[in-house]
């Protein structure tokens, strides 16, 4: 938690004037009993009503009082809370954005999710929860226990005892369910990944009629966080009760020895009123105090699994030096020298041993079996993965020497996922280049084939895409991210597997529209098809994660086996073709 106190620096007045606030509220509460005893033994005895008239107004004033500040407390607590948590919540998102994919692979989205969520609503309930009570309870609890000593001290120490008992026991309580709902929000995230899963995959789930199945599975991870928050539950219910049975012997110990005092005289009845009223305040405190233990004990919980999040590296670091490198002059675009890589805890690696040079302006073709590691290849050119072993480089310089969003910005990346934003189809190809005007936004459509997608929606570029893109085919939303990409006018264009949805007749219009940019555009196309990539200046044939061949299409046709196979698998499906 300490680690996230400095997101309250901006709320300072407001951390120290919520629980000032509340002090003086409580301040004026410990005067009421006070009031409440001179009215019985001087107004009341006595038969003085006009005293007991002043009284009652003096205790009107206290109660309009103490409303007043109360309602400032919180005031000032809600808006630093709601403001702490906006700070963390946007830190945290931040810090997601800037994670390189094998970190976010190794937290998991389900997690990342709950904790930007639920995680920081709760920790935002607990720092309003803290500004408000943290320091207004015990300072009731021995303020207190002060009032009574100035009334009658052996009574007094009825509360100098039970103080430290009931402190005992909310700590015991506190250390045994703070590591129990660490497991509630552990199992929440287990929750929330078969939420997700069931929610993106219902129409596959329908297809193959697994409803009962998923069900049944979602009931186990969610009986599994019932049974938890029971525990932790059951465990923290036990205080209440505790509490109140000590405070209730405390009670009747101290009725027995101010019952003594106003039998012998040392006393009056309404000082022994006044002694129970500071024990019913205690007691409202101690179960207020009892009640925020536990709603801290899930604020710490959740706030040690954002500060894990917050604490972990990028997984990439970037060089930081403001001096401008200038890129060699070379006429190689990318180049994979000895490359290999593996993922985080793999038995073994997904590429080894890359090793070619591509040239500016060619088109490169990459094709290969599933699974053999054409989209890892993709992705350690725009750095989203170091690599284990050997180098890339980019126009003759290693991307690890880049500086942040330096890379990137020379690429353009149609991933095999056609991912589109909520908003309109202006906004998503605007991704690409903020400042395009619509006759470059309507180039890069042209040339993706996607012209004709715009103009047969109402509103053109103004069209809404609704969130995922769902109300796109599968189709339209390939050609919309491509031409999201061709907006930005890369130096290197990667389509990874971004045509799979398109008709063979599109494909080949897109294939001969990108063979027409002008400039050195290095476009990589990743495909299953050999009719994509049969026309690429440069073919790199991937099987299990080594390189199986490189050529044009001829060529590999001549030397290479593996592309044979492919070529004559899906040749043989094609009427009045020869197979090689």
């Amino acid at each position: 938690m300490k680690h996230l106190l400095k997101y309250l620096k901006p709320y300072l007045k407001e951390t120290i004037l919520a629980p000032a606030f509340k002090l003086i509220e409580a301040l004026v509460d410990l005067f009421v009993p006070l009031v409440i005893a001179d009215i019985i033994d001087r107004g009341i005895a006595t038969g003085n009503k006009h005293y007991i008239i002043l009284r009652f107004f003096l205790l009107v004033g206290l109660a309009m009082v103490g409303l007043a500040f109360s309602i400032t407390a919180q005031f000032f607590s809600a808006r630093a809370s709601v403001g702490f948590a906006a700070s963390l919540r946007e830190k945290l998102f931040s810090k997601i954005q800037n994670f390189s994919f094998e970190k976010l692979d190794k937290i998991g989205t389900e997690t990342l999710v709950t904790r930007i969520n639920a995680d920081v609503l709760q920790v935002q309930t607990g720092v309003n929860m803290v500004l408000r009570l943290v320091l207004r309870s015990p300072f009731i609890v021995f303020g207190s226990m002060i009032m009574a000593f100035t009334i009658n001290v052996k009574a007094a120490f009825v509360f100098a005892v039970s103080i430290p008992v009931l402190t005992g026991v909310i700590y015991l309580i506190m250390g045994i369910t703070i590591p129990l709902y660490k497991k509630v929000q552990g199992k929440l995230d287990g929750v929330m990944l078969t939420t997700r899963e069931n929610l993106t995959g219902v129409r596959v789930i329908r297809a193959f009629c697994k409803e009962d199945e998923e069900v049944k599975e979602f009931d186990a991870k969610s009986d599994a966080l019932t049974r938890f928050n029971l525990i932790a539950g059951r465990i923290g219910a036990i205080m209440n009760p505790a509490t109140y049975v000590l405070i209730n012997i405390a009670t009747c110990a101290m009725f027995l020895i101010a019952g003594n005092g106003v039998n012998e005289g040392l006393m009056g009845k309404g000082n022994v009123v006044a002694l129970y009223n500071y024990m019913a305040q205690m007691i409202v405190e101690l179960v207020k105090l009892a009640s925020l233990i536990i709603t801290i004990n899930k604020a710490l919980a959740c706030a040690d699994r954002v500060s894990a999040v917050l604490k972990e590296d990028d997984g990439i670091e970037y060089t930081e030096t403001d001096e401008e490198e200038e890129i060699p002059a070379t006429d190689c675009a990318v180049a994979f020298k000895n490359v290999s890589f593996s993922y985080q805890d793999a038995s073994e690696d997904a590429l080894s041993d890359m090793d070619f040079c591509v040239q500016k302006g060619q088109t490169v073709g990459v094709i290969g079996g599933t699974g053999c590691g054409k989209s890892t290849l993709m992705n350690l050119i725009p750095r989203f993965y170091d690599v284990t072993k050997g180098s890339v480089e980019v126009f003759g310089k290693d991307v690890k020497s880049y500086k942040k969003g330096e890379l990137i910005s020379h690429i353009g990346i149609v991933p095999q996922k056609a991912v589109l934003f909520a908003g309109s189809i202006r906004d998503n190809l605007k991704w690409g280049n903020e400042e395009a005007k619509d006759e470059e936004l309507y180039s890069a459509l042209e040339i993706a084939q996607a012209k004709d997608v715009v103009d047969s929606k109402e509103g053109g570029l103004d069209a809404i895409v609704e969130q995922g893109g769902r109300n796109f085919s599968g189709g339209q939303r390939q050609r919309l991210t491509i031409a999201r990409a061709l907006v930005k006018k890369p130096d290197i264009l990667i389509l990874d597997d971004s045509s799979s949805a398109l008709d063979y007749a599109t494909d080949f219009r897109l294939r001969k529209a990108l063979a027409e940019l002008k400039g050195q555009t290095t476009t990589f196309i990743v495909s299953q098809r050999t009719s994509s990539i049969q026309n690429a200046d440069f073919i790199i044939v991937l099987d299990d994660g080594k390189i199986a061949g490189t050529g044009t299409h001829e060529e590999l046709l001549q030397t290479c086996d593996v592309y044979q196979e492919i070529y004559a698998s899906q040749a043989s499906n094609k009427p009045g073709e020869v197979t090689a």
